[in-house]
């Protein structure tokens, strides 16, 4: 039975192989999923560790994005696929942000965006594990940092993140991978 998380939940992933879709209800606001692949300084190791939709597979080939979806509606419509076994040993967190693409220039922010959310469910049987669904009002932030998958005693979990900010996706870059950008 999937769980519905709530900001700052936890909850153990069991899979060697996933998917994290995201989802939202505008039709005319672009939302773009991507995955920053952090080492045990929370930084990303190379820029192929950054997967979005202009580098769709990480460096060492365990994350493939789905894709950009411009034309928004109902249900999944980008995604990250993860298999952590392939993952790059250096590798012990990904991060999942969504941005608003365009988001200054168009005066957009995650308030008008409705029903945005991201779950996880297994590759193998498409079983949904947890969804996460954003509930506060983002009236200012043009991204926002879902959740995290981590390793923890040698097990992966996902926790629900919810952190917005309104410097876009730029905001990330700087956080995640200031030695590149």
């Amino acid at each position: 039975m999937p769980i519905n998380l709530t900001k700052g939940q936890r909850v153990d992933i069991g899979l060697k192989k996933l998917v994290v879709a995201l989802g939202w209800s505008q039709v005319d606001i672009d939302v773009d999923v991507c995955a920053f692949l952090l080492n045990s300084t929370g930084q990303i190791p190379a820029e192929e560790f950054f997967v979005f939709y202009n580098n769709l597979i990480s460096k060492d080939g365990a994350v493939t994005h789905s894709g950009d979806d411009m034309s928004g509606g109902l249900g999944d419509l980008e995604s990250i696929t993860v298999e952590l076994e392939r993952l790059d040993p250096r590798i012990e967190q990904i991060v999942i942000v969504a941005t608003i693409h365009d988001a200054n220039l168009k005066g957009e922010n995650f308030g008008q965006v409705r029903n945005s959310y991201i779950r996880i469910y297994n590759t193998e049987n498409s079983e949904e594990i947890c969804k996460y669904e954003l509930d506060e009002d983002y009236s200012v932030e043009t991204a926002v940092e879902f959740g995290r998958i981590y390793k923890r005693n040698g097990a992966w979990r996902f926790e629900a993140i919810g952190n917005g900010v309104s410097g876009g996706l730029g905001a990330f870059v700087k956080k995640y991978a200031s030695a590149f950008s």
